[in-house]
């Protein structure tokens, strides 16, 4: 069995290329910088240097491909983000027609495509409709909120005792760990028994507000950590200093608009089948925080 994985060398691909390598299927990893997945190489991996709008590439890496894997990775710096969505999904699709892939297992997101206002949650809805017009079976995976969006507050934790989000407090929301997510990718990937075009939601263990998370983080932490929210004209503003193009700094406040809304996305009722393992508080003490050993002033 032959799988391709897009974007390889983020949470959600790398987790999934490990998973496929350690089921002995041969797995080809595309990624932009090669050189982040040197470890899985040795593990028996081939990687190949494509961007996920190379058209032309995509089709020769998947050449008598079983399956493949597809998360949109961002791009701070397009002019827009729905016209790169639009854009590689094409590219992806265009492959996948040519060499009759038979399966794909699409990232998208809860909610996708159910209003046209929601940021990369309405872009997602485009990304879904262009895989299902292929001849392919189509599994869009949608998750909630990524536990590893934590990751980018450790140091905030470390040196305030902070966490900064752009969400109300009382919000709930439904965490997720990638590696949860990984894992589901690379079930059916590997799983040939399924067909049709479908979704899943995948929602976490638990709905938790930022209140919760930072109770949990207290406990873990032995100390107390608060939380502050932050506007999202203030995280714009940081993400025009990192290159943002307006309209994607445009489309990214519409994103955190759309996941804030107590009415909005995540509001989803939780089904059995949305539920994965991996507990906010396991996340802490075995990715976030490890042995505790992040947290020395």
């Amino acid at each position: 069995m032959k799988i391709v994985i897009a974007a390889a060398s983020g949470n959600i691909g790398r987790r999934t290329a490990e998973k496929i390598i350690q089921a002995g299927a041969e797995t080809i990893l595309l990624a932009r910088h090669p050189e982040k997945l040197a470890d899985l190489v040795t593990q028996g991996a081939t990687v190949k240097p494509i961007s996920s709008d190379d058209t032309q590439g995509l089709i020769e890496a998947t050449q008598n491909a079983d399956a493949l894997f597809w998360l949109t990775p961002p791009k701070l710096d397009a002019p827009s983000l729905r016209d790169w969505c639009i854009q590689t999904a094409m590219a992806a699709a265009k492959a996948v027609r040519e060499n009759g892939v038979k399966r794909v297992v699409n990232i998208s997101g809860i909610g996708a495509g159910s209003a046209s206002n929601l940021g990369t949650v309405s872009f997602g809805g485009n990304v879904e409709s262009i895989f299902n017009q292929t001849t392919a079976n189509v599994l869009h995976l949608r998750p909630g909120y990524f536990m590893e969006n934590f990751l980018d507050q450790v140091e905030f934790i470390r040196r305030d005792d902070t966490v900064y989000f752009p969400y109300a407090s009382d919000h709930d929301i439904p965490w997720i760990s990638t590696d949860d997510i990984g894992d589901e990718a690379a079930k059916y990937l590997l799983n040939d028994g399924w067909a049709g075009h479908w979704t899943r939601n995948l929602m976490g263990s638990e709905n938790l507000t930022l209140f919760e998370t930072t109770a949990v983080l207290s406990q873990v932490l032995n100390r107390p950590i608060k939380y502050v929210q932050v506007t999202i004209e203030s995280i714009q503003q940081r993400l025009a200093l990192t290159g943002a193009t307006p309209d994607v700094q445009r489309e990214l406040g519409n994103l955190y608009r759309a996941l804030g809304n107590p009415d909005g996305v995540y509001a989803t009722v939780r089904t059995p089948e949305a539920v994965t393992p991996t507990t906010f508080e396991q996340f802490v003490k075995n990715k976030l925080f490890p042995n505790n050993l992040a947290l020395t002033h």
